[in-house]
């Protein structure tokens, strides 16, 4: 299996309803981000990594937002959005591995083992506490990210980054440990790897024109 690389992945997202939420342009964004030294890209949706792949040869961690009625699980939920990835191009496919139920009975160890062994690929575990980390590394995942703390019913009263629940998942775990969720400065980044993270995911503050734009048009309307 592909072996993550270690440095700066970026996350090249977009709204739905924004004008960059385009294939085409989401491959742009990638290719730039490349470019310019990034190791990796983050992707959502079959059809951005479709796009991705045919202007990307860095690996992609690709994911799929799924939301389903009375379940808080969103990121590649079930078997099904994993194999759809991974036929688009994905290396590596990101799942959320917090401990919260899922769809269809689902659950962390078994979407695992199916990911490994019928579509070969490694698994990304989007986690959000320490539990749910040794539980994902248990079943068989292959490096683990703090994308989701602060995002969960369990962690909504915190703010990402995790940097203590980075430096616990480094002390504990043996597997790449991916710092996600909150670096929004170089500063930032510089303090992740040096608490031990093997990557870090960068996406609004590099990619997040719509965030960013907003936050700055407020800020001077407000004034």
């Amino acid at each position: 299996m592909l072996t993550l690389p270690s440095g700066l992945i970026v996350s090249c997202q977009a709204p739905v309803d924004s004008p960059l939420h385009d294939p085409e342009i989401i491959a742009a964004i990638a290719k730039t981000a490349v470019k310019r030294g990034a190791v990796g890209v983050r992707i959502d949706t079959p059809a951005h990594i479709t796009a991705v792949r045919k202007q990307v040869a860095q690996p992609i961690i690709g994911l799929w937002k799924r939301q389903f009625p009375g379940f808080s699980v969103y990121i590649t939920p079930r078997f099904e959005e994993a194999a759809a990835i991974a036929q688009a191009g994905a290396d590596i496919i990101a799942i959320d591995a917090t401990l919260r139920n899922r769809p269809d009975g689902e659950t962390v160890a078994s979407l695992i083992a199916q990911i490994h062994q019928k579509l070969g690929k490694p698994v990304m575990a989007d986690i959000d506490t320490l539990a749910a980390a040794i539980a994902a590394v248990e079943a068989g995942a292959d490096c683990v990210g703090t994308t989701l703390y602060g995002y969960t019913e369990a962690t909504q009263h915190l703010s990402p980054p995790g940097f203590e629940l980075l430096s616990q998942l480094v002390k504990q775990l043996d597997c790449p440990v991916i710092c996600e969720g909150g670096i929004s400065s170089p500063t930032l980044a510089k303090q992740a790897i040096a608490l031990g993270a093997n990557a870090i995911v960068v996406g609004t503050a590099i990619t997040g024109i719509d965030y960013l734009v907003q936050g700055f048009q407020e800020a001077t309307t407000n004034s």
